[in-house]
């Protein structure tokens, strides 16, 4: 078993442009015991007014993890750290000459003195001390081993190695770790930045030397090019080197979402486990493949990580990948009408462009000559929004009879802006009609200009259904709520 010290909160908040509410910080805690971290490093108490109230927040849940933060080898730190009830330190001291020299202007001896001195007042105050070398893969090795022994005798729980700039390989990690585990008794834990791709890499390997916690953040996130992804690290532990963590890993997608929202940074389409395309397939011969098994191009099921499979149809797709997508959303074609649905695909794939759900039904809908039947029709929506008002939309839906539902719907809703009050308009007027959710939402500019063609991609989810559109429009707003109408029209 490895323990997982989950550092989204504190490395993962460095990332620039990030800045998250108390509530925001409290409600990703909650989430991350859920998903079921041993230690959660909640920020760095020392940062300011606001990070200690959102870390109090976070202590005062009584969660199973141990909460820790952030602090250097200062007094100062280890008194705002005990201000917001922390069960843990994490006391970062940097080790390396190119540190030492020119951020703390201090010598070796200066250096370990104060990092000493912390450690004690940390455990006078009764705290859990992780003692952490900062910039330890560019350090002098048998530096690092008297800090850590000196720390060990300081009764210091655990120490972590830190690869401060991502410069650890694969092969020197198994080396440093093997050093340390036979200079010190405490445990060991790891902690890797990505400048260089090989945070994961380096991670697992540290563990196979023998390391017993890692140090990773949700979609890898973090200063620069980020951590070593939680995601990547559990799972490559339980699926590739028979290493249990503790973790529910059907989480990981939600949590990787609820990150991204709160944060701000889209995930990767292609991110691996956790990103819209790490289960999605269009070539023919792969999807065929699928269908006699899906471990001939899955090296696990997407469920295992909350994920979904996607059989994308477009340019590259075969008759059986449009055939297992019918199968999927339940649609029963001719012969016929398949083999002209399959020409209009490929027709649309030869364009560049790739068909959503509803560019499917409404394909298979001209070829019998039918039109897409509606049950919620947008009747009205009116948004305002300014530098005076909060953006408040109002919405009126209208309901085909077989909704049990005899008039017309009027809500009205504010947002944080005028797309998201639009949405929650739509949202609340679907209250007691359909439990749909929207798991995810993006829009790009299609042309340049103020007048620039808006697309908006959604999707939606009703129990174990899942939907994409794609609309366009010159207007954001309703670009937004016609993709929202189209969704749910195919999902009730």
């Amino acid at each position: 078993m490895v323990n997982i010290f989950d550092t989204t909160l504190r490395d993962g908040e460095q990332t620039p442009g990030v800045s998250l509410s108390p509530s925001e910080k409290l409600e990703l805690a909650i989430k991350l015991d859920e998903l079921g971290v041993n230690i959660i490093e909640a920020g760095s108490a020392i940062t300011s007014k606001g990070e200690r109230e959102a870390m109090k927040l976070v202590t005062g849940q009584n969660l199973n993890a141990e909460i820790s933060s952030f602090v250097r080898a200062l007094p100062v730190d280890i008194d705002a750290a005990l201000s917001c009830d922390v069960d843990s330190v994490h006391l970062v001291v940097p080790t390396s000459d190119i540190h030492m020299t020119y951020k703390l202007r201090k010598s070796r001896e200066e250096n370990l003195k104060d990092a000493m001195h912390a450690v004690e007042y940390a455990k006078d105050h009764g705290l859990i001390v992780e003692l952490s070398a900062e910039d330890a893969t560019r350090s002098d090795v048998e530096f690092l081993k008297e800090l850590f022994l000196k720390g060990e005798e300081l009764k210091a729980d655990r120490i972590c190695v830190c690869d401060t700039v991502g410069i650890l390989t694969p092969l020197k990690a198994i080396d440093l770790i093997k050093t340390m585990k036979n200079t010190i008794k405490i445990p060991v834990s790891i902690h890797c930045h990505n400048d260089f791709g090989m945070a994961t890499a380096n991670t697992l390997s540290a563990i196979s030397a023998g390391a017993d916690q890692c140090h990773v953040t949700i979609n890898g996130i973090g200063e620069r090019a980020g951590n070593a992804s939680l995601e990547e690290v559990v799972m490559s532990l339980k699926s590739l080197y028979d290493i249990e963590t503790g973790i529910d890993t059907e989480k990981l997608h939600k949590i990787s979402r609820i990150v991204s929202k709160y944060m701000k940074i889209p995930v990767p389409a292609n991110k691996a486990l956790v990103g819209d395309n790490a289960f999605a397939h269009e070539a023919g011969i792969h999807v065929d493949g699928l269908m006699k098994s899906t471990e001939t191009y899955e090296p696990i099921h997407p469920e295992t990580v909350g994920n979904r499979r996607k059989i994308i149809l477009g340019k590259h797709s075969g008759k059986a990948a449009l055939k297992y997508k019918l199968e999927i959303m339940n649609i029963g074609l001719s012969h016929e009408e398949f083999e002209e649905t399959y020409s209009k695909i490929k027709a649309f794939g030869d364009l560049g462009k790739y068909i959503s759900d509803v560019d499917l039904k409404t394909i298979i809908n001209q070829v019998r000559g039918v039109e897409l039947e509606r049950k919620v029709i947008l009747d009205e929506i009116t948004v305002v929004s300014g530098n005076k008002v909060s953006p408040l939309a109002s919405i009126n839906l209208k309901f085909a009879n077989d909704c049990n539902i005899k008039d017309n719907v009027r809500e009205a809703a504010y947002g944080l802006g005028p797309v998201d009050a639009a949405i929650n308009a739509v949202k609340k007027a679907l209250t007691g009609v359909a439990d749909i959710e929207l798991e995810d939402y993006s829009v790009r500019a299609m042309t340049g200009g103020t007048d620039a063609l808006i697309e908006v991609v959604v999707h939606l989810r009703k129990g174990n259904e899942v939907v994409e559109v794609k609309k366009a429009h010159g207007d954001v707003v309703m670009a937004s709520v016609e993709a929202m109408m189209d969704g749910i029209n195919l999902l009730i």
